[in-house]
């Protein structure tokens, strides 16, 4: 017999199967709050699995971007055809704070605007605030 070979051990049980683990069980739920400039304060909620050894949760969230539409930040549905991105900042308990990160106009309303014998520009500017 080879040095390290253990017969007992050397072959698996038929039939035998694995464990299946609910990958939900192993995950929390989290609230993702807007900024403070508009009405409505509770964007959504995201999943994320749970700290574990050095696996810290929130660095998963950091970093996340969330869009939501203006129609739902400020309950009102006239300007629900442009959607802000935010990003994940910082994380308080169970809440996500973000920031503004980007914006754009749904399709359907770029496709509305374009009309016959005017041309349209589009145009991308990079912005930076005074806060």
């Amino acid at each position: 017999m080879a040095v390290g070979k253990n017969k007992r051990l050397s072959k698996g049980k038929k039939g035998l199967k694995k464990k299946v683990v609910d990958p939900f069980t192993r995950k929390d739920w989290y609230d993702i709050k807007a900024p403070s400039i508009f009405t409505e304060k509770n964007i959504g909620k995201t999943l994320v699995n749970r700290t574990q050894g050095l696996k810290n949760a929130n660095d998963f969230l950091k970093g996340r971007c969330v869009e939501a539409s203006l129609g739902d930040l400020n309950k009102d549905e006239e300007n629900s055809y442009r959607k802000f991105k935010f990003r994940v900042d910082e994380v308080q308990g169970r809440n996500c704070l973000t920031s503004f990160h980007s914006m754009s106009i749904t399709t359907d309303k770029v496709k509305s605007m374009v009309k016959k014998w005017q041309s349209l520009i589009e145009a991308h500017v990079d912005v930076k605030t005074s806060d």
